[in-house]
């Protein structure tokens, strides 16, 4: 099993990745699925971690794919390689500095 893309990480350990961002926070990531005018669509979402360990926050890409399920629509979400993921993440971050 390759632990370098989301599902695979998901699978090999048992649990999110987690990932340090620009801003110094720590997130960790996990998909959802949302209806979208008749049709499912996949996004990321990013959990901002407290000092104690504890959700302050979070951040959310755009609908990344979409499919008729939702087995369907995170597929290609859970194909993206770790490095990809932290890339939406960075962007995340970016456009929330943006509107602060």
């Amino acid at each position: 099993m390759d632990d370098t893309t989301l599902g695979g990480y998901q699978q090999v350990h048992g649990r999110p990745p987690a990932f340090g961002a620009a801003d110094g926070q720590a997130y960790s990531v996990a998909t959802f699925t949302d209806d979208v005018e008749g049709r499912l669509g996949a996004a990321l979402l990013f959990v901002r971690w407290g000092e104690d360990a504890r959700p302050v926050g979070h951040l959310e890409t755009d609908y990344l794919a979409f499919g008729p399920t939702p087995d369907e629509a995170v597929a290609p979400l859970l194909a993206l390689t770790l490095e990809q993921v932290k890339g939406h993440l960075d962007r995340c971050v970016e456009r929330e500095k943006t509107r602060a």
